[in-house]
């Protein structure tokens, strides 16, 4: 209590710092968001965290003379008020965005380096006096820069060389009628020129920007001692490495008809240096989607990894199972990341893991510390949702488990959110081709007892990338067609607040044969036998089930030893 108690004073004296700011620049409000100037998914610094200590992957904190709104999505509403609700009044984003809360008369500052044009205008449509702030009012103290190199991987690693990457985006922007293209997205470049470094802290994201010339041309912006290894010009044809922090003299100088630049992540700031002298075209960045669709040698190496990260998660299920003594919630993902290190090709986690038991489990993106750390009880469930970056993959699995005995009540949700599961791997892909119908599948079980969870049920997975991409997800009133090569997650859930949480999560790719379409299965791990009720299974879930088991152990067992072998067959 003392430490959330300290940490409440010291987020409301940052607050009133910012406060003392607004006479000097005019403002009454001033808008802090979770992503930085690249607009990863882990940002550096965390503005958001700074300012209001919510660490959680998205949300947008407002900040007024004498109020303050934290405004996150279903995922975080417990998370939020828990780690923010004494400073801010927590707003779910999806029920109610800023211009429906705030008064229209206000003028809110904002760091255009931060924000998309897009963005800006769905917060705040054009109610109300925006007032581009380029000063960092939220940190005086630069954060520090990490000094890791880039690195390629090799073509037969990627499955495609840059070369063929970069004639394909040439082929869009000249059938765009476009000059050049503005690739802003660190992970768009990292595709494109089959690079990767690691300047974030779940996915090799090498920190750069670039342009390309309908001639092939590029310039490539960046910390320029993270490329002193490399050749790139020899790997590039007619690569020119800019220093990151002469990019804004080179925009304002640079000359073309008609450029490219993406909605989503060209800040407003760049994009006012280029729209007063280039037509901007009304293009968005083609990566996205060309990234999304993986290429057989990166499916291989998806299955592969599955396998590598099964045996792993299959080792440390085994464990917890037959753990006797005191376990907390930090003590097993500890175990579980010595499970995974033991592969050589493991390099580190894909997001930060989640082990919560009982109530924690309701915290959907419960990350445990010191002052939140549970002793596992017996009769808990335990929700553990982990993935790793390997060499060279990317895995998300979640799987819910019990180490006791557990009420009817418990085991007709776990089964109600297996068999939505179940019936989005069954997907008829050929009649159901949007993203949002296969969502309907997944709740409809739980919907028949007047159940729903506020997230959605799958996202695009990247290769040896992000291990959450877009485009792609399964969600509700999201249209998208699902095409061959897409991974996504699968991972419906319940949960209730102060008791439980319940999640199951498989990564899936769309596969093809003879023209017909449907989901086969990655993640090589069984599903908790404990937790189900069997009489609420009709034959072809339970013919699933027996199946897919049969094929994580013949993926499996020759990397397990006998009571590990005998306890997945118990699974059975």
């Amino acid at each position: 209590m003392v430490e959330i108690s300290k940490t409440t004073k010291m987020i409301s004296n940052k607050i009133k710092e910012l406060r003392r700011k607004f006479n000097i620049y005019n403002i009454d409000g001033y808008v802090v968001p979770k992503n930085d100037s690249y607009f990863n998914e882990y940002s550096s610094p965390d503005r958001l965290k700074f300012i209001s200590n919510f660490n959680g992957s998205a949300g947008l904190a407002i900040i007024l003379r004498k109020k303050n709104y934290l405004f996150v999505d279903g995922r975080y509403t417990i998370q939020a008020k828990s780690q923010s609700g004494k400073n801010f009044d927590v707003v779910e984003i999806h029920k109610k965005l800023p211009w429906k809360v705030l008064k229209h008369s206000i003028k809110i500052g904002y760091n255009p380096y931060c924000f998309t044009s897009l963005g800006l205008a769905r917060y705040f449509k054009n109610y109300f006096t925006l007032v581009p702030i380029y000063e960092d009012l939220i940190r005086k103290k630069k954060s520090r820069e990490i000094n890791n190199k880039f690195y390629f991987i090799k073509d037969h690693i990627a499955g495609e060389n840059s070369k063929s990457k970069i004639n394909k985006v040439l082929r869009f922007i000249r059938e765009d009628k476009s000059d050049c293209m503005f690739i802003t997205a660190p992970e768009n470049i990292a595709w494109l020129l089959n690079l990767r470094g690691k300047d974030n802290p779940y996915s090799p994201i090498p920190n750069c920007r670039m342009i390309l010339r309908d001639n092939g041309e590029i310039y490539l912006f960046t910390n320029k001692s993270k490329i002193q290894n490399l050749s790139i010009k020899k790997k590039i044809l007619k690569a020119k490495v800019i220093d990151e922090n002469k990019i804004n003299i080179f925009l304002k100088a640079f000359v073309c008809k008609k450029i490219i630049l993406d909605r989503l992540s060209c800040s407003l700031a760049f994009r006012n240096m280029l729209k007063n002298k280039i037509k901007i075209s009304q293009s968005n960045d083609p990566i996205y989607n060309m990234k999304s669709i993986k290429n057989n040698i990166e499916i291989k190496n998806f299955i592969k990894s599955h396998i590598f990260d099964g045996v792993a998660v299959i080792k440390f299920l085994f464990w917890i199972k037959n753990y006797r003594k005191k376990l907390s919630e930090l003590d097993a993902e500890k175990k579980l990341n010595f499970f995974r290190r033991k592969n050589t090709n493991y390099l580190f986690p894909s997001f930060n893991t989640i082990a919560a038991s009982g109530p924690n489990g309701a915290i959907i993106h419960y990350k445990a510390n010191k002052a939140s750390n549970r002793i596992i009880k017996k009769n808990d469930i335990f929700l553990c949702d982990s993935g790793g970056q390997y060499k060279y993959g990317t895995t998300d699995v979640t799987r819910t488990i019990v180490l006791g005995n557990q009420t009817n009540k418990i085991k007709n949700i776990f089964t109600n959110v297996l068999k939505g599961h179940i019936a989005v791997a069954n997907s008829n892909l050929n009649k159901l081709k949007s993203a949002h119908l296969i969502d309907n599948l997944a709740r409809k079980f739980l919907k028949k007892n007047g159940l729903d969870y506020p997230h959605g049920t799958g996202h695009g997975v990247g290769y040896f990338l992000n291990v959450h991409e877009g485009p792609i997800a399964i969600s509700k009133g999201y249209k998208i067609m699902l095409r061959p090569g897409h991974v996504i997650s699968n991972e419906p859930g319940y949960y209730e607040t102060g008791k439980f949480g319940i999640r199951i999560e498989n990564m899936i790719y769309v596969k093809q044969i003879k023209g017909k379409i449907f989901f086969e299965n990655l993640t090589m791990v069984p599903i908790d036998k404990e937790l189900i009720n069997f009489n609420l299974l009709n034959k072809n879930e339970k013919n699933y089930l027996l199946n897919y088991n049969l094929k994580i152990y013949s993926n499996v067992e020759k990397f397990l030893n006998y009571k590990e072998k005998f306890w997945l067959l118990s699974q059975f």
